[in-house]
């Protein structure tokens, strides 16, 4: 029997090794710490029984992925659930916009932006199975679907700031910006409009869903299914050079480009040493989660019933905030992420005390304290929140990376998202997950389609490393 290891147990590593174990592989994951699952885990942070995802926490991505749903991971305890609200943006004014799972609902709320909402969203949202053949996938190949692609991918190429202009209010421009936010780079930069066309198209075909129970379960039901497999999982292994590895004929590695690039050393091609080098990483995240009594009191009333909810005010505003930490300057008033992942999920609540989920765009390997300005954001939007706070627990940037060596100076995309990394990956090439080494490939965020639960980064990655083991196999014989 053929042997694969796979470095690393985030979704993507994990998904690798479930690819490679149903194509008959004896595979073995070796994770450096003593816990599975990279970025998605969860624990009782502040209080026992009170359930915080460590970082990735809404799943739209995830919901409809290819390779998850290939896996019927509910077998394994899985289970979705969503929220009343998909995702709610609040201004100072009091009111908010709106996502709802619905493309229809939702342009209905924004008022005189729906015609404009609708021409974004309507058609992909009904075609996003067969898009998502596409965008799941390296963009250097001919695509299944080019003109459903074309219809994406053209205003997709858009800086976000000109898309933004298609809304005549601050509300539906907002709700609009702080999706595409989620890249951490500058909106008027080109390309910035795709991801945050991705998540919306995602989350209003599956909805922006959580894991009940919290995100750990993901990763608990894929090491299920890779058990089940016969598959193994090693803690606490530290692989730190090319002679730490076990022999194996496919070795995948879950990690960042730099770090393989450390590791292997020498036996990489200079073309592989040259393109990592020069592989860059983004603005970095500054977390902090709360218990808090009663919830917390948004002035925009169906912010309460949102699992996720952005605050950064208009979208001039965001567009400001994202500049600065793109040039190192930390803004006073950050963009911020909350997460309300108990209004689907009661079940990380302990009585009236619930968890709530937030964390701060920073700039890269920042080392101040942005506490009191996640507090002073959300009590601008919900006067009244800092009186409800009965416990915190802080994710300073440095100890992002240290919880995650993916998440190099905090930045939990692993790697910027600038317009060749976003297209090509970690180098110009057709195939961006070969390391130009016999049996290895790189299968980490940093690949293609990119960060998220979705597990694709590694599916992808390893069926190209099944064709590649079935070419060499023909051609030895």
């Amino acid at each position: 029997m053929s042997t694969a290891l796979v470095v690393g147990s985030g979704p993507n590593g994990l998904a690798a090794a479930i690819t490679l174990a149903r194509a008959g592989h004896e595979v073995t994951v070796l994770e450096r710490a003593e816990e599975i699952g990279g970025g998605t885990r969860t624990s009782e942070a502040i209080l026992p029984g009170l359930l915080h995802d460590h970082c990735s926490a809404i799943h739209p991505m995830a919901v409809g992925s290819p390779f998850l749903r290939s896996l019927d991971l509910q077998r394994h305890g899985l289970r979705w659930a969503w929220p009343e609200v998909d995702c709610a943006h609040p201004l100072d004014d009091g009111t908010a916009g709106i996502l709802l799972r619905s493309v229809e609902e939702t342009a209905t709320g924004l008022g005189v932006d729906a015609r404009a909402w609708r021409l974004l969203f309507e058609r992909t949202t009904t075609n996003y199975d067969r898009l998502n053949t596409d965008i799941m996938q390296p963009l250097l190949r001919v695509p299944r679907h080019p003109l459903l692609l074309a219809r994406f991918g053209i205003p997709a190429l858009a800086p976000a700031a000109v898309l933004a202009k298609m809304f005549g209010t601050e509300q539906a421009a907002g709700l609009f910006g702080g999706v595409a936010a989620h890249a951490f780079h500058p909106l008027h930069h080109p390309l910035s409009a795709s991801i945050g066309l991705g998540i919306l198209t995602a989350g209003h075909t599956y909805g922006w869903a959580v894991a009940t129970g919290g995100s750990q379960r993901i990763t608990d039901a894929m090491a299920a299914a890779l058990g089940e497999l016969g598959g193994k999982i090693e803690t606490g292994i530290h692989i730190q050079a090319a002679g730490d590895l076990p022999p194996a004929d496919i070795t995948m590695w879950d990690t960042t480009p730099t770090a393989v690039a450390e590791i292997l050393c020498d036996h990489l091609p200079p073309r592989i040493i040259k393109a990592y080098s020069r592989f860059r990483y983004g603005p970095g995240a500054f977390k902090v989660d709360f218990a808090v009594e009663g919830g917390i009191p948004w002035r925009a009333e169906r912010a309460q019933h949102a699992g996720t909810v952005h605050l950064g005010g208009t979208f001039a505003e965001i567009a400001a905030t994202e500049r600065d930490i793109h040039h190192g300057r930390m803004p006073q008033r950050p963009f911020v992420l909350v997460g309300q992942q108990y209004l689907a999920d009661p079940q990380r609540s302990v009585g009236n005390v619930h968890p709530i989920w937030s964390y701060a765009h920073v700039p890269h390997s920042y080392t101040g304290d942005a506490t009191a300005a996640i507090i002073a954001q959300i009590e601008r939007f919900a006067p009244g929140f800092r009186d409800r706070i009965i416990g915190t627990s802080v994710t300073t940037t440095p100890e992002f990376a240290t919880y995650n060596a993916n998440y190099v100076g905090g930045n939990i995309m692993t790697g910027a998202k600038t317009i060749s990394q976003l297209v090509f990956g970690p180098r110009k090439t057709p195939h961006p997950y070969d390391l130009g080494i016999p049996g290895h490939y790189l299968c980490s965020a940093a690949t293609p389609p990119g960060p998220g639960a979705h597990g694709m980064c590694g599916a992808n990655a390893a069926h190209r490393a099944l064709r590649r083991s079935a070419d060499r196999t023909v051609s030895e014989r």
